[in-house]
């Protein structure tokens, strides 16, 4: 989806750095006393990588088996473009104490450091290092200082770098009390499958803990949440615990409710014939701000876009609303909820949509999907939302070169998403939406080349949407691939098919519902999906992107596709009158070209 880039001054940064780091690198470090080397522990978790990255969040690199100081792992990273590849954790320290941060690396221009002292960040760092050398510096902590960020890095450009024996020596914290136990637990609002509870807020408690029937299912920060994924007409018990560093409290009072019977409408209460459209809530661009309250009723599905990650592979997802100086008509966030509330009341679901262009999403690690599942839950209970939509574009997925079965996938970016993707249904049970829109690059392209392909030379990001969808079939309400900004396609006629025309959107959308052999195997074939999984995705209007087609030929489209009435040169492998219906980028761009997309919608579907 496009939208505004973003640039940043590198090459001050650069000079900067350099010079903060020569600065820093004092040789010689300050002797502790023996009654403080007496108390004294190694703060640092995992600091040998012998768990891979766990306790470490790395914007690029792994764990490697060699070279290694001592044990089995070491780190392995390697900057590129912009990124200088750091790894850092955040320790809790005692304020005002002496501690000694050091450890071994490997390679040119190899960085170790401490920031958020409270006194003075520290860093030390060597040019060259052909074997492992130790590096290590010390500070102090301010007096109110509870937590210090140890990082290692290299330099851009100056190639792949090893750490290894990563220490933090030092005091530390006081262990402290857990909080008391809430109070004032009471149950809100109780529908088929979930349960609204709060709480009174607990002195000195960082987080709450969810207790159902005696089993924890989730953790806020917070004094409310949601437990969602409950069964109809199902009695229920909660509790709830204070949480902080020290340890959980003790559980609160019990309190019980019984869920609805339910309407038995399925799993997402869509109609039979959805519209689907991006709102640009984040940002705006030539379309123009539009306002929540002001998107029509044609809009079945709207979803937000978008939701960003601090970091490529940090796992940490924000979402951002357009700041008034970029869109002056923007409302409050009390107005922005409220209407998406009024818009659930009428039978409409608002999503966030994570990615979009700009935002590169890569779960190379556990600790990063992880971190995927709470930020993406915190802002889904944030504005009361329905649920996800994965918008990965660009480099966020491609596959390892011996990942070959889109049925069994292994690479971690691949395999780290699924499960991410999993656990966030199996949170908001049966009626979270979740949604897609990959490019056709992703998907329809596997027909022809998947991966790397058997010999190598190809582009990993090849089909590698098709192992994520077909893992969550079962779970995924929509499916509407890009179907613009796209090169020419092979369909299952063997030919190739461009936008501009119905017949590409025909072709397109037969491969989903038909399947298709991946790579040519006819042994390893994609399974077709269900009719009421898709819907058709499309630009608004001639500025929203390439392979704008006017009403008419998206009527031919839809009559092709669903009557079998007015095709074109392609064959279509069926017929399916429960096609869910059309996506567009955006609500903006259709706004901007006076609604022609929505109103053409609702015109064919009535």
């Amino acid at each position: 989806m496009d939208r505004t880039g973003r640039t940043g001054p590198f090459s001050r940064r650069r000079l900067v750095a350099v010079c903060t780091a020569t600065a820093l690198a004092v040789p010689g470090l300050a002797a502790l006393s023996p009654a403080a080397r007496a108390a004294d522990a190694d703060l640092a978790r995992n600091g040998g990588f012998e768990s891979g990255l766990d306790g470490w969040t790395c914007t690029a690199g792994g764990t490697v088996t060699s070279p290694v100081r001592s044990g089995g792992s070491a780190l392995q990273a390697t900057p590129a473009g912009s990124d200088h590849a750091q790894c850092s954790q955040t320790v809790t320290v005692k304020p005002d104490a002496q501690y000694t941060l050091s450890g071994y690396v490997r390679g040119s221009y190899v960085y170790l450091g401490a920031t958020g002292t409270g006194t003075t960040d520290v860093s030390t760092w060597t040019q060259s290092a052909a074997d492992w050398q130790k590096l290590a510096t010390t500070f102090r902590t301010g007096p109110s200082t509870t937590e210090v960020t140890i990082y290692t890095h290299g330099w851009y450009g100056t190639g792949t770098y090893y750490a290894d024996d990563v220490s933090l020596v030092g005091p530390g914290a006081d262990a402290g009390q857990p909080p008391a136990a809430p109070t004032g637990l009471t149950v809100g609002t109780v529908n088929s499958s979930s349960v609204a509870l709060s709480w009174s807020a607990v002195a000195g408690a960082t987080g709450y803990a969810v207790y159902r029937d005696g089993v924890k299912v989730r953790t806020v920060t917070g004094t409310s949440a949601t437990v969602s994924g409950l069964t109809p007409s199902t009695a229920y018990s909660f509790q709830v615990a204070a949480t902080n560093d020290a340890g959980e409290s003790a559980k609160s009072s019990t309190v019980t409710a019984t869920t609805s019977a339910g309407s038995g409408g399925g799993s997402s209460d869509l109609p039979p014939h959805a519209l689907v459209g991006y709102l640009h809530a984040g940002f705006a661009n030539g379309a123009g701000y539009t306002r929540m309250a002001d998107v029509p009723d044609s809009w079945d599905v709207i979803d937000l876009a978008f939701g960003e990650p601090t970091s490529v592979t940090s796992g940490d997802i924000r979402f951002d609303r357009c700041p008034a100086t970029e869109c002056p008509t923007v409302e409050s966030d009390a107005d922005f909820k409220a209407a998406i509330k009024a818009k659930q009341a009428a039978g409409k679901k608002v999503l966030i949509s994570i990615g979009g262009q700009n935002g590169q999403v890569q779960l190379t690690t556990t600790a990063a999907r992880d971190t995927f599942v709470s930020s993406v839950s915190k802002i889904i209970d944030t504005y009361g939302l329905d649920g996800l939509d994965i918008d990965f574009e660009g480099h966020s997925l491609s596959l390892d070169a011996s990942d070959a079965d889109f049925k069994h996938p292994t690479t971690p970016v691949v395999v780290n998403l699924i499960s991410a993707l999993k656990t966030l249904k199996a949170e908001y049970g049966a009626k979270f939406v979740l949604s897609m829109a990959p490019e056709t690059f992703f998907v329809q392209l596997g027909y022809q080349y998947y991966g790397t392909g058997k010999w190598g030379g190809q582009d990993p990001r090849a089909g590698a949407y098709l192992p994520v969808i077909h893992a969550l079939r079962d779970d995924l309400t929509l499916l509407h691939v890009q179907d613009y900004n796209s090169g020419p396609i092979m369909g299952l006629d063997n030919q190739y098919h461009s936008m501009g025309g119905a017949d590409f959107h025909i072709a397109m959308t037969d491969m989903l519902l038909t399947g298709f052999p991946v790579a040519g195997d006819a042994n390893n074939v994609f399974p077709p999906l269900r009719p009421d999984q898709i819907a058709i995705g499309m630009p608004a209007s001639t500025n929203a992107g390439n392979g704008y087609v006017a009403p008419a030929e998206v009527t031919k489209a839809l009559d092709c596709l669903t009557k079998k009435t007015n095709c074109g040169s392609y064959a279509t492998h069926g017929t399916w009158p429960g096609l869910r219906g059309l996506m567009t980028w955006s609500v903006n761009w259709d706004r901007f070209g006076s609604w022609e997309f929505s109103t053409n919608f609702d015109r064919y579907f009535g």
